[in-house]
């Protein structure tokens, strides 16, 4: 089984942000089980911020909010977060290797090849890739902004059978555990939906920029790339070993989707960020969810954002609703022009806003 291993921020630090070597001692030790009996793993790692704050004097309450700041706070933390990984993974008889994404390497097709590469043949040699979102060079406007999410991409990049998603909670709780003594563990999804993602509540700890609910959103790139995930706490003994066999109660699983999308539409909708939004009638809402069509002018009703052609747009019915994502071929300017005109009183110009080939249909709310 080939599989991605997530783990946060506060799975890996203490209170004060330091690295706690015995967690990644315990992981450590449960990826040598994981290879021994024949596995592949690739670890997506967070915690270089916060690793970095301590060493650079700063603590919860001095926390630097400027990203200049903290891209320089990441560079310190990375290194001694790789140091680390390196010194636990080799007393296992394992090597680490260093691998930092940014969001144009999945945005960009050639990059994107590239970057599966390099896993693929890491993973070949035998080497336990260990994966972070490049912090210190990051552009503040576009980033993936947590590891949940890169993992996701990561599973799919690799075509993963399995990511496993560690925190400091057991999975998904069916209340909240800070306010209810009756909470309890949900144990499997079939499909991520609306109530669930309210459910999953806001941002985690201070020390990480996930949470539950960019576990679930995760969870759900993972579903859609035919990839099984489970959500569970990095501090259970022989958690990932209890993943790969499926035991009952080991997390939240999330079950994968029969209908898989490919990896092109895949890529438009969830790695490529939203420039702008298309609001289209009740009509053209039917028509896109019947599949296999094109959005054409006649169905927009409004459009929002300064978007040019071939950038990623949301379409959403007129209650705001996202039905789709697609790679619009007009600029929002072109788009406003065309907008409820009808492809035969066009002569001179398509009617085409957004082609099937380029268009996500999402699942409801």
């Amino acid at each position: 089984m080939r599989l991605v291993v997530k783990i946060g921020s506060s799975s890996l630090t203490d209170d004060d942000g330091a690295i706690a070597s015995e967690s990644i001692h315990k992981l450590s030790v449960e990826l040598s089980e994981l290879r021994a009996a024949g596995h592949e793993v690739v670890v997506v790692s967070s915690g270089a911020v916060a690793s970095g704050l301590p060493v650079m004097g700063f603590d919860a309450a001095s926390r630097p909010t400027d990203s200049t700041t903290l891209q320089a706070v990441s560079a310190v933390g990375q290194a001694r977060l790789m140091q680390t990984w390196n010194e636990q993974l080799a007393g296992q008889g394992l090597v680490a290797g260093q691998v930092l994404l940014a969001p144009h390497d999945f945005m960009v097709r050639a990059q994107y090849l590239f970057a599966r590469s390099t896993l693929e043949r890491l993973i070949e040699l035998g080497v336990i890739p260990v994966v972070n979102e490049n912090d210190a060079v990051a552009d503040d406007e576009i980033r993936f902004g947590d590891n949940d999410r890169i993992a996701a991409l990561v599973a799919h990049l690799i075509s993963a059978d399995l990511l496993v998603l560690l925190t400091d909670m057991p999975g998904l709780m069916d209340a909240d555990p800070r306010s209810s003594g009756q909470a309890t563990l949900i144990e499997e999804i079939i499909q991520i939906d609306h109530e669930l993602e309210l459910l999953a509540g806001g941002a985690g700890t201070a020390r990480g920029s996930g949470g539950m609910a960019s576990k679930l959103s995760a969870a759900k790139i993972a579903a859609w790339s035919g990839v099984r995930t489970v959500i569970a706490a990095a501090t259970r003994p022989r958690v990932l070993l209890d993943a790969v066999d499926q035991v009952p109660g080991v997390g939240t699983t999330v079950l994968a989707r029969d209908n898989q999308l490919s990896a092109r539409k895949l890529w438009i909708a969830f790695a490529l960020p939203s420039s702008g939004r298309i609001v289209i009638d009740a009509g053209a809402v039917r028509a896109l969810s019947a599949g296999g069509v094109s959005l054409l002018a006649a169905g927009v009703t409004e459009v929002h954002g300064n978007f040019e052609a071939l950038n990623a747009v949301e379409i959403v019915d007129e209650a705001g609703n996202v039905i789709a994502k697609g790679l619009t071929g007009l600029s929002a300017h072109s788009v406003q022009e065309l907008a409820g005109r009808r492809s035969s009183d066009m002569s001179e110009r398509s009617g085409e806003i957004v082609h099937c080939d380029d268009l996500v249909i999402l699942p409801k709310p």
